[in-house]
Parts: C-alpha cells; structure tokens; sequence
C-alpha cells in the first residue's frame, strides 16, 4: 500500500537506470547494474543517494548512468467501484 501512496499522492514514479561502470580488476571493462526504484523526477533524490552511496563505499568507478522514469498509475486510471464480483 505505501507504494501505491507513493505514487498516487507523492508522484513516485518508478524509475529505473542503468548504470555502467569499470571493473575495478580490469578497468578497460566495462559492466552493467541495473537500478530500480521509485523515485521523484525530475531530481530524482533516491537514485542521488544511491550514486553518493556506490562512490564511496564501491570500487568500480562509474562510467556512465542512464535513466528512464514512468509514471505507473495515473490519476484517471485509479477507479472506485461499487461491486465486487468473484466468478467461480
């Protein structure tokens, strides 16, 4: 329920990155992590948290970070409805 708050009245947004960075053993490597959280666009605070967290306790220095955020419900898809019907 506090995800479905989050974005309902928050505006959370599920966010999502992909984030390249070398390999601390072989640093002409490159690998990928993916990321994925709900977060605010556009400052997106929880994706800053976690890059503040992986520079200063990861060793593989990132390389680049790719973002995409959509919006998962939308206030005209939240419906209330009158009846509850279970088909058996």
């Amino acid at each position: 329920m506090a995800d479905l708050e989050q974005q309902l009245l928050k505006d959370y947004r599920l966010t999502t990155a992909k984030i390249l960075y070398h390999l601390p053993d072989y640093p002409k490597f490159l690998q990928e992590y993916i990321w994925q959280e709900y977060d605010l666009a556009p400052k997106f605070p929880e994706l800053h948290s976690f890059l503040g967290f992986w520079t200063r306790e990861i060793d593989g220095k990132l390389h680049s970070v790719y973002v995409a955020s959509k919006e998962i419900i939308t206030p005209s898809d939240a419906r209330f409805y009158d009846a509850e019907i279970t088909i058996q």
